[in-house]
């Protein structure tokens, strides 16, 4: 005797409409699609659109899944756990299939490798589940509410394309049949047509919009998605930020309205500023709509506009509404249900990327703000001009570990009184996150309390007590470096500086030197990483005459995709000698500029001091 969930698996209604959307276990592009978007979202390995026929899964949209069965799309019904999801028409999960009773004997553990599983219902217009949208992951996983959220708007969107589909197979029969059913099913194919497109604007919303960074980044996205099914006039996103709407400027200007009605309350009397606050979609219909229901400003701006026809659709957040989304038609334009369930849809995905965006920009701030404390300035030294330039990578989410420093050490104890010595370091942490920069700060305040706990020592030695105390405190930095030590000469030299120096596998310094040549101090010796056996440094000496200029970097000045590094660095090397006279801050920005050009795609941080002549 069949038991229940056999019986709902097997209905025979059930089992039609799987066929009807022509899926099985073929590779199907938008299918995959699903899949893909999954496992993007959710961070998972394996992802599938499964459909349960009579005896088997059929897998027409798959990512990830090992074979045999990435071949044969298709599993026995013995291996399927998105049975649980058709029987029940309800989303199933499981952290760990080995441990629940439910799950813990299925065949799929040991042969499909389904340790996390987590499967919501692909339903047609009737409400029944013909399969399950899943993601799959080898290891154990707790499945959060943004996980499950995540999938069930897929879900949805998956859904709506399985019963366009549907509809498709049975306008194909309807056609078969007499006149007045083929006028029908011409009509249907028009709605359907409609429905479709509508259907794959939110497919292709939720793959552009899932890997956005920044705001300015998903306003243009939204406006590109829109703008080739919709066609509005206008699109903008308005921001609601303490009882306050401010909306993303268009930097291009192509409106100027924007400038002039950037800011305004969530209380005015503005039709987006409604849909905030009200959690619901406006609609104006009409230039006199407007006029009528809402104050002077925005009759003014929508004027600018030149907007006929506007929908305003609250961006959904966690407790309040993140602001707005706008569309203008310059003509009238007619909003039906399924336009405005499908912008609704939209607003979703747009709410989601832009809370990742201001995440985003929120962590970047606060570790360039970390950059920016570190990056002190230069103290005065008799004798020598010193100058420092920190130049942040073009792409604004790109936090890097690059820093400069410059201090005097006070003298060694016993040591006669005399001149005293200058440190200077510019290094690279490994990275370009909030990561980097914490370890940026810590790598600096080590080799600063190095050099202050080892007085007379020579960096070679600094260096290494730098590394020592990053093993055994487990700081976990790696990265590379350039330590100094400049000190004046003895007299009848003491125009002149002897510097020494140790290279932790960093770009050579480069010096220009009085006669009008260049030179690099190639010396180098191992990065800093926690994991490589300790070393023995080694301090390298050099004189430097006065009118000589030494200028440490970091690799965001010479290196960069399909440049030659040796050109670059000779580059660099000509403008130095050529301008080793110049105001040292302007000649460092001039030297980015000409150099790496201004949208190097990493941080650059220069430390130059010139021998006074």
């Amino acid at each position: 005797m069949a038991s229940p969930e056999d019986e709902v698996v097997g209905d025979a209604d059930r089992i039609q409409a799987v066929r009807d959307t022509g899926l099985t276990a073929v590779a199907d592009a938008d299918m995959d699609r699903f899949a893909r978007l999954v496992s993007r979202m959710l961070g998972v390995p394996v992802a599938l659109v499964s459909m349960l026929e009579e005896a088997r899964q059929v897998f027409p949209g798959m990512v990830g899944l090992g074979e045999p069965w990435a071949r044969t799309r298709q599993t026995p019904l013995s291996h399927s756990l998105c049975h649980h999801v058709v029987a029940s028409r309800e989303p199933f999960t499981v952290a760990d299939t080995r441990a629940d009773e439910r799950t813990a004997a299925s065949p799929a553990i040991d042969d499909l490798g389904v340790l996390g599983y987590a499967g919501v219902p692909l339903t047609d217009d009737a409400g029944r589940v013909l399969g399950s949208l899943c993601a799959i992951d080898t290891r154990p996983r707790q499945w959060s509410a943004e996980d499950l959220a995540a999938l069930r708007d897929l879900a949805a969107a998956c859904s709506a394309e399985l019963r366009l589909r549907i509809a498709s197979s049975q306008r194909e029969l309807a056609r078969r049949g007499e006149a007045r059913a083929r006028e029908r099913a011409d009509v249907m194919q028009q709605g359907t047509r409609t429905a479709l497109k509508r259907s794959q604007l939110l497919l292709r919303a939720a793959d552009a919009l899932a890997d956005t960074t920044g705001l300015i980044e998903v306003r243009q996205r939204v406006r590109e998605l829109v703008s080739g099914d919709l066609k509005p006039h206008y699109v903008g996103l308005v921001l609601a930020e303490r009882r306050q709407m401010r909306r993303l400027i268009d930097r291009t200007g192509v409106a100027p309205m924007e400038y002039s009605y950037e800011t305004y309350s969530i209380d005015s009397a503005w039709p987006t500023a409604r849909a905030a606050r009200e959690k619901r979609t406006v609609i104006v219909h009409s230039p006199e709509e407007l006029a009528d229901q809402y104050g002077p400003d925005a009759v003014a701006a929508f004027g600018q506009l030149g907007l006929h026809t506007a929908v305003c659709v609250p961006l959904p957040g966690t407790v309040n509404s993140l602001g707005t989304l706008v569309l203008g038609w310059a003509h009238p334009y007619e909003i039906d249900v399924l336009e405005q369930a499908v912008l609704a849809s939209l607003a979703g995905y747009t709410a989601r990327a832009v809370e990742r965006a201001l995440f985003v920009d929120d962590r970047v701030h606060v570790a360039h703000q970390l950059q920016e404390a570190m990056l002190t300035d230069l103290p005065a030294v008799d004798g020598l001009d010193t100058a420092a330039l920190y130049r942040p990578a073009a792409q604004a989410d790109m936090v890097g570990g690059d820093w400069y420093d410059l201090y005097i050490l006070p003298s060694a104890p016993g040591r006669v009184a005399g001149p005293a010595t200058v440190a200077l370091t510019v290094g690279d942490i490994t990275g370009h996150d909030m990561h980097a920069a914490t370890l940026m700060g810590q790598t600096r305040s080590m080799l600063r309390q190095a050099d202050l706990d080892h007085p007379g020592k020579d960096p070679a030695h600094i260096v290494g007590a730098l590394e020592h105390a990053n093993r055994e405190l487990r700081v976990g930095s790696s990265g590379t470096l350039v330590h100094a030590h400049l000190r004046p000469c003895p007299p009848p030299d003491a125009a002149t500086w002897e510097m020494t120096w140790t290279n932790a596998g960093h770009p050579p310094p480069l010096l220009a030197l009085p006669d009008g040549t260049t030179e690099l101090l190639h010396d180098h010796g191992a990065l800093i990483h926690p994991g490589l056996e300790p070393s023995a440094r080694t301090s390298h000496r050099r004189v430097l005459d006065p009118g000589t200029l030494l200028l440490l970097y970091t690799d965001g000045l010479v290196e960069r995709r399909g440049a030659d590094l040796d050109t670059l660095t000779d580059r660099a090397a000509r403008i130095l000698t050529t301008h080793r006279r110049d105001d040292l801050p302007a000649l460092l920005s001039h030297l980015v500029d000409t150099v790496a050009g201004t949208t190097a795609p990493d941080d650059i941080a220069l430390l130059a001091v010139r021998v006074k002549e």
